[in-house]
């Protein structure tokens, strides 16, 4: 099966970071712990993307466990806001370029800071999503780095 570079293939590409993609069809509607599931990978090593947007009115994405919730006090301490709260789901696509379920933290439209769950540093390599619902992209931790810059803290509850 050919698979169609998303932006965020083509920023790795570009900065000549290895990634593993996988594709999983009719993804849509999955949570992430399914896709992982069916993946037959581990769930703890798969992240999903959340956009929000400070007090201030500026834009934070926070990369997080596929089972975890975001702690919006936790998130606005890490970013040195006084709150922060989810993007509009129709807000995502016009600011980031990607659809709900679909969006990656890497080839955004422009860039945001970036936080990711420090969990992600147990493992040697995570995966999200490639910027398509259903296409997964896996990154060395150490790489992510290489192509947005990154921070991590503990956001989730």
């Amino acid at each position: 099966m050919k698979v169609e570079k998303t932006n965020a293939m083509r920023t790795l590409e570009q900065k000549k970071v290895n990634y593993e993609v996988k594709v999983l069809e009719n993804a849509e509607g999955l949570t992430g712990v399914q896709i992982a599931e069916k993946l037959d990978e581990n769930p703890a090593q798969a992240f999903k993307t959340l956009v929000t947007t400070g007090k201030t009115g500026t834009h934070y994405v926070f990369v997080i466990p596929v089972a975890a919730e975001l702690n919006l006090k936790k998130a606005a301490s890490a970013v040195g806001e006084k709150s922060i709260e989810m993007l509009k789901q129709k807000d995502l696509l016009p600011l980031t370029g990607y659809v709900h379920g679909g969006c990656s933290p890497i080839g955004m439209k422009k860039f945001f800071r970036t936080v990711i769950n420090d969990s992600a540093k147990e493992f040697e390599s995570i995966y999200f999503s490639a910027g398509k619902i259903g296409m997964q992209v896996y990154v060395a931790v150490e790489d992510i780095s290489k192509v947005i810059r990154t921070e991590y803290a503990d956001v989730v509850d």
